[in-house]
C-alpha cells in the first residue's frame, strides 16, 4: 500500500499523521505502507510510473491524506480508480469532502465532493482499515468503523467513528516516506519531526455565537454581517473535523520521541509539539524525557497568543532548564493573523490586537534574558501566522495593520516572508457565512474543489 499526501518542493519535514497511518497499517496488518509526498511541480506521467514500478504485479492499494484541497491530487485519484487502483480517501476533512458541501444537490455550482474518486473513504483513527484491507473487493463495509462509501449517484452510506485510542498513537516511522525523482522513489531524509500531544484544539472544544462581517466587496458601508455558532476560528476547518479530543498521557508522547530519528552528535532531531496551550506541562515533560535518558535538541512550539501570556511563568520555567540540558526552544508559529481589531474578530480568533502586541513584547524579552536557548523571530526558523488577504480587507484595515507593523518593527522579526491568504474550506465556518451571503443576496461565488473563491466576483442568480 501506499499513501500519496501533498508536500511542498524542497522540504525535509516529517508528515506526522500520514507517516503515522503508514506504521499502524504495516504494523496491524502485516500490508508493507509507504507515505510518497508528492508536490505540484511533480510530473504526473512520471509519478504514475513510479507507483506502477513500486506495486508491480501486486494489486495497487493508495490512500490520499492531509491533500491541502489539491485539486490535482483529487484528479489524480478520480484517474487512478478509473485505471483499477482501490484509491481511499483519509486524513483532516475526510467525511465533509467525501460527502460534499452542503446542499450541493440543489446548488450544482457547490462542491459536489470527492465520492466519485475514491473506492472508499475512511474517517478517524487510521486503525480502522486494517478490517477494510481484508474486504476490499467485496464492499461488504457495512460493519466497519469509520468507512464511508458511495453508491453511482453519490448517496454516501457512513459508519461511525472508532474512538481515538492511544495505545495506537505511541509509535510513528520516519524512515518510511519517499519522495518522486528522475521517475522513482526514493528515500526522504526528515530533519524536522513532530509529536502529538493534543488531538484538535481547546479552542474549538465550545460553541460560540459570533457575528461575521459580510465581505468588504459587497455592501460594506451597511455594515452587514451574518450570526454564526462557531467552533474555534471561523476559517479553520479542523475544528470541524476534530473539535477537541483531550491530552494524551505523557508515556504515548514519550513513546513518539523515543521513534524520532537522531542528529549527528545522538540527540532527537528538532520536533515540533502539537498543542496549542502546551506551557503549563511542558517543564514536566522535559523532566520526563530526561528521566528516560533522551537527549533532545530543539522543541518548535505552535501555539496561540493567549497561551503565551498566560503561560509566561511555566515558559521561563522550561527556557530554565532548556539553557541547563542545551535544548533551543523555538515558538516557531504564534497564530497572529491579523493586526487589526476587525478582522481578527471575523476571524473569531478570540484575540485582540492587545493581545498579539503583549505577546510580542514577551518574546523579545524572553530573548533578551535567555539568549541562545530561546527563539522567535523570522530568522531563527519562526513562520508566525498573519493572514492576508481576507474578505474583509479595506483602506481602514490595511492602514491599522500598517500601522501597528511600523509602530512595534513587526518586520525585523515578526511577520512572516509571505502571508497566508485566507482560505475557505467549504466545511469551516466561514463556508457556512458563504453559503447564507449566496441565500440572502443571490449570489455565487465559485469553487475550486473543495475551497470557495471568495476572491472572485460572484456572480448573480439562484441555482
Amino acid at each position: 500500500m501506499a499513501i500519496i499526501t501533498s508536500y511542498f518542493k524542497g522540504e525535509t519535514y516529517g508528515l506526522l499523521g500520514p507517516q503515522m497511518a503508514a506504521t499502524t497499517i504495516e504494523d496491524f496488518s502485516g500490508c508493507e505502507c509507504i507515505v510518497i509526498a508528492v508536490s505540484r511541480e511533480d510530473d504526473r506521467i512520471a509519478l504514475k510510473k513510479a507507483l506502477a514500478d513500486y506495486f508491480g504485479a501486486h494489486q495497487p492499494i493508495i490512500g490520499f491524506s492531509a491533500l491541502s484541497a489539491r485539486e490535482d491530487l483529487f484528479s489524480l485519484a478520480a484517474e487512478l480508480k478509473n485505471e483499477g487502483t482501490i484509491t481511499i480517501l483519509g486524513g483532516p476533512q475526510t467525511n465533509v469532502d467525501f460527502n460534499g458541501e452542503k446542499g450541493w444537490r440543489e446548488h450544482p455550482h457547490r462542491f459536489k465532493g470527492a465520492w466519485g474518486s475514491f473506492s472508499f473513504a475512511v474517517q478517524g483513527p487510521a486503525e480502522q482499515l486494517i478490517p477494510l484491507l481484508n474486504l476490499l473487493d467485496t464492499r461488504d463495509v457495512g460493519s466497519i468503523p469509520g468507512v464511508l462509501i458511495a453508491e453511482t449517484d453519490g448517496t454516501v452510506r457512513q459508519n461511525a467513528s472508532k474512538a481515538w485510542d492511544q495505545s495506537t498513537l505511541g509509535k510513528v516511522r520516519w524512515d518510511n516516506i519517499y519522495i518522486l525523482a528522475n521517475s522513482r522513489l526514493i528515500p526522504l531524509t526528515i530533519s524536522t519531526g513532530q509529536v502529538l500531544q493534543h488531538i484538535g484544539c481547546p479552542h474549538a472544544a465550545r460553541t460560540t455565537e459570533s457575528r461575521i462581517d459580510y465581505p468588504a466587496s459587497i455592501n460594506a458601508r451597511e455594515g452587514k454581517s451574518i450570526k454564526l455558532p462557531l467552533r474555534g476560528c471561523s476559517f479553520c476547518d479542523v475544528a470541524v473535523d476534530k473539535g477537541f479530543h483531550g491530552t494524551l498521557d505523557t508515556e504515548t508522547v514519550l513513546r513518539q520521541i523515543r521513534c524520532l530519528p537522531e542528529i549527528a552528535d545522538g540527540r532527537k532531531i528538532p520536533f515540533e509539539l502539537i498543542n496549542e496551550y502546551p506551557l503549563p506541562i511542558l517543564p514536566a515533560l522535559l523532566e520526563a524525557v530526561h528521566s528516560d535518558n533522551i537527549e533532545l535538541s530543539q522543541i518548535n512550539l505552535t501555539l496561540r497568543a493567549d497561551g503565551l501570556i498566560s503561560g509566561i511563568q511555566y515558559l521561563k520555567v522550561l527556557l530554565t532548564i532548556a539553557a541547563r540540558r542545551g535544548v533551543f526552544v523555538l515558538l516557531s508559529s504564534i497564530g497572529f493573523e491579523s493586526f487589526d481589531d476587525r478582522i481578527l474578530q471575523n476571524l473569531n480568533k478570540g484575540l485582540s490586537v492587545a493581545d498579539n502586541l503583549q505577546a510580542i513584547r514577551i518574546m523579545r524579552d524572553l530573548k533578551a534574558e535567555f539568549g541562545d536557548a530561546f527563539g522567535y523571530s523570522s530568522r531563527e526558523g519562526a513562520n508566525h501566522g498573519f493572514i492576508h488577504p481576507t474578505a474583509w480587507d479595506s483602506e481602514e484595515t490595511a492602514a491599522e495593520n500598517q500601522k501597528i507593523i511600523s509602530l512595534y518593527g513587526l518586520q525585523d522579526d515578526i511577520l512572516p516572508p509571505h502571508s497566508t491568504p485566507l482560505v475557505i474550506h467549504h466545511a469551516s465556518a466561514l463556508g457556512d457565512w458563504i453559503r447564507e451571503i449566496e441565500q440572502r443576496e443571490g449570489f455565487q461565488w465559485p469553487r475550486y474543489g473543495s475551497v470557495i473563491g471568495w476572491w472572485d466576483t460572484p456572480r448573480c442568480g439562484h441555482d
